[in-house]
């Protein structure tokens, strides 16, 4: 799956709800890095926003047919390229 240049890189924290981007790259080291690529947060990857939680963090998001939550601080280090408009 290949983005467009139509819009930056952003951090899946600013994805709107309801939006689908595209994973470019883990702004993260060590241990944890390698969780995330373990579950499937590889570049390329596609990821929707889903739903916040009740008090708004963590947000729950779709990937490879299931859903994660991250936490903004989480959310932050996930680099992605919104897919629609």
């Amino acid at each position: 799956m290949t983005a467009d240049n139509k819009f930056p890189m952003i951090s899946l924290k600013e994805l709107p709800r309801g939006c689908a981007g595209e994973i470019i790259a883990l702004k993260l080291t060590g241990s944890i890095k390698r969780r995330l690529l373990d579950l499937g947060l590889v570049p390329g990857t596609r990821i929707k926003v889903a739903f916040p939680s009740p008090l708004g963090d963590p947000k729950a998001y779709y990937i490879r047919g299931t859903t994660l939550a991250f936490r903004a601080n989480e959310a932050l280090s996930i680099m992605v390229r919104r897919l629609d408009p």
